[in-house]
């Protein structure tokens, strides 16, 4: 049932598309659950096993798992549909993370079977967001309203990731960690369920599709390649942010509310400016605005390595932000544009794990360099990471005239 295309459409026109508010709903409360697993598994391994070093190393199995196979689950749900694979998938899951509280819930788990049920876990991490975005293709045909339903989704999704590790806090207050892990899998299973259950959700069928798979391939040539290399950019200047910002404050010791507070700034930026990008109708093409929204990270990363105290830190960071969400949501319109019939869950796919895998990486090699350089120079060389993938993106992108009243969102593939 796709939406009829709107002059000057709306958040509300999103939300007024018949059954997407209940879809919407339901896919973030499974997508919570993204945002508390984390933590929660962080804390409950460091208290069954009483050794950070365990607790990092069953994280980052985790997180890989679930970060480099994420196209190969996206691409069962385009081969399958959402509700034969991802209901399966999602149920697995659950009951991994359910057997993984109750192994960690004492103190003296074993390790390895901690370990081997993180990674299995990982392995089954249902793609709701990829998923919803695929969706919101499918039901908006009008560009327009695409860019404000991919800017409340992304909005909506920084909220989670940020009010996920408070509703951990607010577990382990009364209870073990393993209760917040156990939760995390009941989340993510009843908003998965709810989710597939939605009439919208069952009007996406992968069988009109099947018979040109032979033909089509996944990739979108140039189109798919600028958006992923735009968010690993993004995501690599993230991931070391969050490291520099906690030796920004250690150095000027500062407590740890401090960095909550600072890294709170950032989410909000990229709430406000996610909000605003999908409100703007512009005139030029998403490819053009892209390279723009990455430098304008980049840019405000080097900005942070200048400041000279915590206020100014913090309005920095919080300028950075607020190209993160445009950055990221045109990222994935642009991908949904790339992406052939029966692909488009393996399209938002690739951007997902481009934004994660650079995070990891950022992380870790910012990790190296925090010793031997100081903050000013470290903080440099994460925004020169989202300058350098703005200009690589912006190569071979050309600007194309747009019409008088058209808008910029309408220049799909094909459709210039």
């Amino acid at each position: 049932m796709p939406a009829s295309p709107s002059r000057r459409p709306s958040y509300a026109a999103v939300l007024r598309i018949p059954h997407t508010r209940r879809t919407f709903t339901t896919a973030l409360v499974g997508r919570l659950s993204y945002g508390m697993v984390s933590v929660a598994m962080l804390l409950t391994v460091t208290r069954a096993t009483g050794s950070y070093a365990v607790a990092g190393t069953v994280l980052a199995l985790f997180g890989a798992m679930s970060v480099f196979l994420s196209p190969a689950r996206a691409a069962l749900i385009d081969r399958y549909g959402p509700r034969r694979a991802l209901l399966p998938m999602a149920s697995l899951y659950a009951t991994l993370l359910g057997a993984f509280a109750a192994t960690a819930w004492r103190p003296e788990a074993p390790p390895v079977v901690i370990g081997a049920l993180a990674v299995a876990a990982g392995a089954c991490t249902p793609p709701l967001g990829p998923t919803m975005r695929a969706v919101w293709g499918e039901v908006v045909e009008d560009r327009l309203l695409l860019q404000r339903a991919y800017s409340l989704d992304g909005v909506a999704e920084e909220i989670l990731f940020v009010s996920g590790p408070l509703l951990v806090g607010g577990v382990v207050q009364f209870a073990p960690p393993a209760a917040a892990v156990a939760l995390s899998a009941v989340l993510v299973w009843t908003g998965t369920l709810g989710f597939v259950l939605s009439p919208v959700v069952a009007g996406v069928r992968p069988a009109a599709v099947r018979a040109k798979r032979s033909r089509a391939r996944l990739g979108g040539g140039r189109a798919l390649a600028q958006p992923v290399v735009v968010a690993a950019g993004v995501g690599l200047a993230l991931g070391a942010l969050d490291l520099l910002v906690m030796a920004f404050a250690e150095q000027r010791q500062h407590g740890d509310d401090v960095v909550a507070w600072v890294l709170a700034a950032l989410s909000a930026g990229s709430a406000l400016g996610g909000l605003l990008n999908g409100a703007v109708n512009w005139r030029t093409s998403a490819k053009a605005r892209l390279p723009l929204m990455a430098g304008g990270v980049g840019l405000a990363l080097l900005a942070a390595g200048l400041a000279p105290g915590l206020g100014t830190l913090t309005v920095a960071v919080a300028c950075a932000g607020f190209f993160v969400a445009p950055a990221l949501t045109t990222s994935y319109l642009i991908a949904d544009e790339a992406a052939p019939p029966g692909f488009r869950t393996q399209a938002g796919a690739w951007v997902n794990t481009a934004v994660n895998a650079g995070s990891s990486a950022g992380a870790a090699g910012v990790g190296l360099l925090v010793g031997p350089l100081s903050l000013g120079w470290c903080f440099a060389v994460a925004g020169s990471v989202a300058l350098a993938a703005g200009l690589l993106s912006a190569s071979g992108v050309r600007r194309l005239p747009v019409p008088p009243g058209t808008p910029a969102q309408a220049e799909a593939p094909g459709r210039v």
